[in-house]
């Protein structure tokens, strides 16, 4: 089996933007664009002159443009959480950043044309957002669910209702969409839009409720787990997630090269950290 192709490259920001609370930061990653696939992922190396201070960061890519004015983009959609995503929205247009990607396993896509559902909260809409475009092509019915704690931290749904049937929006503090929480509101949505397949990406409690709830459905889930991933490449085996794999066999493996995407049936979720 040929391995898939990664890249390493120091990466140019070409821009930020800020969208509510978030950000979207433009990089010139030449390469990267060809081989991404939804539910792949970035590590970046943070800080700049502090790089040795500050963990590797991972990033879903939202979005890439294989060619342009600047060549080869991709976009990062940023929640400023530590030193190293607040230097990263903050530095100069032209700084370098040494980038790998495309990293992991990707979403598998159905062989048949059935209905999804896709579950995202926050910035996890930047796992799913490429992901919609593929089943549509692929003549699926695509149904989205976004969910946030505010309209500040909502992204994705105008670009998503281009390509969704039907796009739902909740909000903690109901300030746009549904007033909730995405798992409160999902037994509903699904019972509703009855999908085959249910696409999940956010926080691990999300994933584990969304596993749940399609299983218990009888459709098949699958989910895109964003812990920690120091490395990227499967070194430090700081990012062990507990799974049953297809021989029934429980065993840790690792989310940056076994996953990041996983079957939301396969996880054992009691055994799950973080």
């Amino acid at each position: 089996m040929t391995a898939p192709r990664v890249l390493h490259t120091d990466a140019e920001v070409l821009a930020h933007k800020r969208a509510g609370s978030l950000h979207v930061v433009t990089l010139v990653a030449p390469g990267v664009a060809e081989l991404h696939r939804p539910g792949t992922f970035a590590e970046l190396t943070l800080g700049g002159p502090d790089s040795d201070r500050l963990a590797r960061h991972a990033f879903w890519i939202l979005r890439t443009r294989p060619s342009g004015t600047y060549g080869s983009t991709i976009e990062l959609l940023v929640a400023e959480r530590d030193p190293g995503t607040r230097w990263l929205v903050q530095t100069a247009p032209g700084t370098a950043v040494p980038l790998t990607a495309p990293l992991g396993r990707p979403f598998a896509l159905p062989r048949e044309a059935v209905t999804c559902t896709l579950v995202a909260h926050e910035d996890g809409v930047a796992a799913v957002l490429g992901l919609a475009g593929r089943l549509k092509e692929r003549g699926c019915v695509v149904h989205v669910v976004l969910g946030a704690a505010s309209d500040a931290r909502l992204y994705g749904a105008l670009d998503l209702r281009r390509t969704a049937r039907t796009v739902q929006v909740v909000t903690a503090d109901g300030s746009v969409g549904r007033r909730g929480e995405l798992a409160e509101v999902l037994p509903a949505v699904l019972d509703e839009q009855r999908p085959e397949v249910v696409y999940a990406a956010g926080p691990v409690p999300l994933l584990r409720a969304t596993a749940a709830e399609a299983e218990a459905r009888g459709a098949w889930s699958q989910v895109a787990y964003a812990g920690a991933m120091p490395c990227g490449v499967g070194h430090c085996l700081g990012c062990l997630v507990p799974v049953v794999g297809e021989d029934a066999v429980a065993r840790n493996v690792r989310a940056c090269t076994e996953g990041p995407v996983f079957r939301g049936d396969r996880v054992r979720w009691d055994e799950v950290t973080s």
